[in-house]
């Protein structure tokens, strides 16, 4: 009997070229949260380098734990972990007003355990995502990461010369690169496109100026993180609430994520296997606090690189996670990396961001759009997903708890088109009660195609 495309194991030498494409696909967002958390700390140097290792170790753990799974944990698709930005916010808030590192992860570990029980109850929310609903998703998704890519084009958030014409023309090189190597390069060349792109990138990038190795001279060779390096966890109640909404708005992005790549692999994820999902979210994030390091999620980036390179297998992206465990442990190799310009990393990601949009558009042409309300629950939806993207200080005069749900697109698109689609096609239509649907919801009898499995190969 073959073997779906999703287990079946590439030989050596592409694993590890595919793996390290989905490694440098995630890595500047892997490694912005640990930075971003520590700098608001002020953190020494020597600590802010411990929370990087300690991140791409776990983050490379979690990954395993995601991909090749054990028991009844990990969804066993190809999906990268990483530290979630949603928790961004909250764990500033934690550490710089008394609680410090051991009380974010205090918090850190009840929310993994949260997630880890909740995981079930999720499982069974699937049937409340047909086609109209993860298509929305998809598309919002894509939509929100492509201010990231922005980003990075323009130099990364920050920089000094950020806008200079010179840093867009090299990402506008790259995006020719990739686009050139998939499209005249040979199949194998062709699903590596984006590593081409970025170490053609770097190779123009080095004799313009574009990069600094000096933080690779600093770096340890080697290094492991140790449990509880900044202390014993600390359990604050406040603390823990708000990391607890952290992890129903990663639970939420997390499903949309293992929806997605199910769309792309052409295989569907089942309630079980969503439990597992996130069951192995839930474990990750106890690591993450036990290790020094925080909450984690399912990378959309990397969505995004499974669509592009029609890549399926799920070691691949173990492959990747193996990567990242050595870099975890070589701070040295991790520099390396580090030291790739933004502007090479927003070529690439400009392709690989869009591409999750448009799997979201191909998932929503399976719905059927006449003489319904189908296109007001896209419409709506994906205003709402993209309304903080667009004006990130929107929510700002509201309480923490509604930021933290409402500041993440992909949690606040999600949330809408479940309500729009129960409110449009689920209630008793106007004129009376109508017949349950098979999945047991009241229908509204006008959502022709909506419940249609998904079985278009990606």
């Amino acid at each position: 009997m073959t073997k779906h495309p999703v287990d079946q194991v590439p030989p050596v030498r592409q694993l590890t070229a595919l793996g390290l494409q989905h490694v440098l696909a995630m890595y500047a967002g892997a490694v912005a949260v640990p930075l971003i958390v520590g700098s608001a700390m002020k953190l020494s140097p020597a600590d802010l380098a411990y929370l990087i290792t300690a991140d791409l170790l776990v983050c490379g753990v979690a990954t395993l734990i995601q991909c090749v799974g054990f028991w009844r944990f990990g969804v066993r698709l190809p999906i990268m972990q990483g530290c979630t930005f949603a928790a961004v916010s909250p764990m500033v808030l934690i550490g710089t007003t008394g609680g410090g590192l051991p009380a974010i992860y205090g918090s850190v570990i009840v929310a993994g355990l949260a997630i880890m029980l909740l995981a079930p109850v999720f499982g069974r929310l699937l049937r409340f995502f047909p086609p109209l609903v993860t298509g929305t998703v998809i598309l919002v998704i894509g939509v929100s990461l492509l201010p990231v890519a922005g980003n990075w084009v323009a130099g990364g958030a920050g920089s000094a010369d950020f806008g200079a014409p010179r840093n867009i023309a090299l990402a506008a090189f790259v995006l020719v690169v990739v686009l050139g190597v998939q499209r005249f390069a040979p199949a194998f060349l062709s699903r590596i496109a984006v590593l081409v792109g970025i170490l053609v990138g770097l190779a123009v990038a080095v004799p313009f100026g574009f990069t600094d190795f000096g933080g690779v001279g600093d770096a340890d060779w080697a290094g492991i993180s140790t449990p509880f390096h900044f202390g014993a966890p600390v359990f604050e109640f406040s603390a823990i609430v708000s990391m607890l909404v952290v992890a129903l708005v990663t639970m939420t992005e997390t499903t949309g994520d293992l929806i997605a790549v199910g769309e792309m692999t052409d295989r569907r994820v089942e309630p079980r296997s969503l439990s597992d999902g996130l069951r192995a979210d839930g474990l990750s994030t106890v690591l993450g606090g036990v290790f020094n390091t925080f909450p984690y999620t399912a990378y959309a980036q990397n969505v995004g690189l499974v669509g592009m390179t029609r890549v399926r297998s799920r070691w691949v992206v173990a492959a990747a996670g193996g990567i990242l465990v050595l870099l975890g442990l070589l701070p040295k190799l991790g520099a390396v990396v580090a030291a790739i310009p933004a502007p090479v990393l927003g070529g690439a990601g400009l392709v690989m961001f869009g591409t999750v949009a448009a799997s979201g558009v191909r998932t929503l042409a399976q719905v059927d759009f006449r003489g319904n309300n189908n296109l007001t629950v896209v419409a709506v939806s994906v205003a709402v997903g993209v309304l903080p993207v667009g004006v990130p200080t929107i929510y700002g005069k509201f309480p923490d708890w509604f930021q933290t749900v409402m500041n993440s697109g992909i949690s606040a698109g999600c949330l809408t088109a479940i309500v729009l689609n129960l409110l449009f096609n689920h209630l008793p239509a106007k004129g009376g009660s109508v017949a349950p649907d098979p999945d047991g919801l009241a229908g509204g009898g006008v959502e022709e195609g909506v419940e249609e499995p998904r079985e278009e190969p990606v």
